[in-house]
C-alpha cells in the first residue's frame, strides 16, 4: 500500500465517530471463550513459533473491493471494542492480510470471532488492524495497519511518519523483509491509556511485543518491550525502526523540486544523542540514487526523525499540514552496547511514498537460534526532544559559492547553517565563536560564524567549499568557542 493511500484511509476513519457503548455493546457472541493471557505466555508462543517453518499470512477472501468500498465500511458510527478501539477492514490490493485480535480484561483474553456490526453497514469482513479513539470518539491517536507498522497523531492530531517493530536488511541489495504482526491483544488501562501486545512473524524472525501507550497534552508515549527469536541469520537487524518521507526543503537543489509548495516533508532531519554525549543533526536529503548511511551510535541515549520546522508559511499546505507532523524520538532502556544508526534515503519525485528509513543496528551479528531482548520508549511530539544547554541547527541552506552580488565562484558550493540555543545567548562577533569542520583545509575557501542581524539568539555558520578538493561523501560542522562546543554537530551530505 502506498503511504498516501494509507494516510487517506486513516484520515477517512478519523472523521468517523465511535459507538459509545464500548466493550459491552460489542460483546454478545462475537468474543470467544476466555483464555489466560500474560507476557510470559506470549514470549513462549513466539519462541515456539520460531522453531517452526514460516507460513505466510493468507489474504482475506472477503475484503472490501477497493478504497471506496472500504470507506463505506468506516464512515459514520460503528461499535468499539476494548473501550475505544475501532477496526480497520481488509481492502483488496492495499491491506489484504487479516489479523487476529483479542480483548484482554483481568488477565483473560477473548478473541473476536465475529466482526459483524463492528463496521458501518454490519458487514462481517476481516480486520487488518485497528485504531485507538480519543475520548470524543471522533478522532484517533494510535493506529496499527499493515506488516509491523504503527503510527501516532502526536500532540497536534496529525499523522505523519510511521514506526516499525523491526527492520530486516533495509537498504541492502538482497532486498528488505517485512514481517507481520499476526495477532493483537488489547487492554484498556485508562481513559487515555491502552496496553497492546502483539505477535510478530516473518521468514527470519518471530517475536513478542508489548506497547504501553499513553496520550498526554504534549503528545503520545509508548514504552516498548520486545523478545525476538531468529529463525535465520540476518545480515542487518534493525531495532526501533521508523519510516518517513522527505521530498525537498529550502536547502534542496532545484532538480529535486517539482511542486508549488515551498517545502514538502514529514521529517526534516535525524537527531542522535550518542552515548559519549555528542549531539548530532543530520538534515535529510532526497538523493540522486539510494544510499545507506551508517552513523556511529554506541550505547545511544536517544535518536529519532524530527520535524523541527513547524512554520505553516514554510509549507503553505492547508490540506495535509506538514507543519503539524509529529517528531518521533527513541529513548533506549538499558545499555544497547556498540552499534550504529542506519539512515536509508531513496530518491523520490513525489510525496506519495516513504523514502526515508531509520533503525539502530548492533555490532553483534544476528544468528539463527538467538534470542534478542530490547526495550525503549517512543515519544510522538511536536516539542523538540533535543533541546538542551547547547544550540541546535534550526535551518540550513545551500547555493553557489562566493560573495553576494559577485559572480559565483566556479566549482565552489556555499553551505549555510543557522543555530539557536542557550549556549549562544549574549555572545557577539567579538566573542571568539568559530565554525569547526573536518573538511580538508585545501577545500575550504572561507568559513565564518556570526550572529544573524535582527534575530536575537540566532547564529549563522557559512562555509564555501571547493568541490574538487573533497573526497568524502559528507562533512561535519559545529560551533565552538575556544575548546568548548557550543552546538550540536551537523553532518551534511555532499552531492556529487
Amino acid at each position: 500500500m502506498s503511504r498516501r493511500t494509507a494516510m487517506g484511509l486513516f484520515a477517512a476513519l478519523a472523521a468517523a465517530s465511535a459507538f459509545p457503548g464500548g466493550v459491552k455493546a460489542a460483546t454478545g457472541g462475537r468474543l470467544g471463550a476466555p483464555e489466560p493471557f500474560s507476557w510470559d505466555k506470549l514470549v513462549a508462543r513466539a519462541r515456539d513459533l520460531a522453531r517452526k517453518p514460516y507460513v505466510a499470512l493468507a489474504e482475506s477472501t472477503h475484503a472490501a473491493a477497493n478504497y471506496d468500498a472500504a470507506g463505506k465500511l468506516t464512515y459514520g458510527d460503528a461499535p468499539t471494542i476494548a473501550g475505544n478501539v475501532r477496526l480497520f477492514p481488509a481492502v483488496r490490493g492495499t491491506a489484504p492480510k487479516p489479523v487476529r485480535i483479542a480483548v484482554v480484561e483481568g488477565g483473560q483474553a477473548r478473541e473476536i470471532v465475529d466482526t459483524s456490526g463492528l463496521f458501518v453497514g454490519g458487514g462481517n469482513t476481516d480486520a487488518v488492524g485497528f485504531r485507538v479513539m480519543d475520548a470524543s470518539g471522533r478522532s484517533d491517536w494510535l493506529a496499527w495497519q499493515g506488516a509491523s507498522y504503527f503510527r501516532s497523531s502526536g500532540g497536534r492530531d496529525q499523522y505523519g511518519l510511521s514506526a516499525r517493530a523491526i527492520a530486516i536488511d533495509t537498504g541492502l541489495a538482497k532486498g528488505e523483509e517485512f514481517p507481520d504482526f499476526t495477532h493483537f491483544w488489547i487492554e484498556q488501562v485508562g481513559a487515555d491509556a491502552v496496553r497492546i501486545h502483539a505477535l510478530l512473524d516473518g521468514p527470519s524472525v518471530a517475536g513478542a511485543y508489548a506497547f504501553d501507550c499513553r496520550k498526554t497534552s504534549g503528545g503520545v508515549t509508548q514504552d516498548v518491550t520486545a523478545a525476538l527469536f531468529l529463525r535465520k541469520d540476518v545480515a542487518q537487524l534493525g531495532f526501533a525502526a521508523a519510516s518517513s518521507m522527505f521530498w525537498y526543503d529550502q536547502a534542496s537543489p532545484p532538480r529535486a523540486r517539482n511542486d508549488w509548495r515551498p517545502e514538502i516533508h514529514d521529517s526534516d532531519g535525524l537527531a542522535i544523542w550518542s552515548g559519549n554525549g555528542e549531539r548530532v543533526w543530520r538534515p535529510l536529503e532526497n538523493p540522486r540514487v539510494a544510499r545507506l548511511n551508517s552513523l556511529r551510535a554506541d550505547s545511544p541515549k536517544g535518536f529519532g526523525l524530527l520535524q523541527r520546522d513547524q512554520t505553516f508559511d514554510h509549507y503553505q499546505d492547508d490540506g495535509v499540514f506538514y507543519d503539524r507532523r509529529p517528531s518521533l524520538w527513541v529513548e533506549p532502556k538499558g545499555d544497547w552496547g556498540p552499534g550504529s544508526v542506519g539512515l536509508y534515503e531513496m530518491p523520490t519525485n513525489a510525496e506519495t511514498l516513504d523514502n526515508i528509513a531509520l533503525f539502530w543496528r548492533s555490532d553483534r551479528l544476528a544468528k539463527a537460534g538467538q534470542r534478542r531482548d530490547i526495550a525503549y520508549r517512543l515519544t510522538w511530539t511536536s516539542n523538540d526532544p533535543t533541546t538542551n544547554s547547547t544550540s541546535r541547527c534550526v535551518d540550513s541552506f545551500e547555493g553557489p559559492g562566493g560573495a553576494p552580488g559577485s559572480p559565483p565562484l566556479d566549482g565552489v558550493r556555499k553551505f549555510v547553517f543557522d543555530f539557536a540555543g542557550p549556549a549562544l545567548a549574549g555572545l557577539g562577533r567579538d566573542s571568539g565563536v568559530t565554525p569547526d569542520t573536518d573538511l580538508p583545509k585545501g577545500a575550504i575557501v572561507s568559513a565564518v560564524a556570526y550572529p544573524v542581524a535582527r534575530s536575537e539568539g540566532r547564529w549563522r555558520a557559512m562555509i564555501d567549499v571547493r568541490s574538487a578538493a573533497v573526497a568524502q561523501a559528507q562533512f561535519r560542522l559545529f560551533l565552538k568557542r575556544g575548546n568548548s562546543a557550543l552546538s550540536e554537530t551537523v553532518i551534511k551530505a555532499i552531492e556529487t
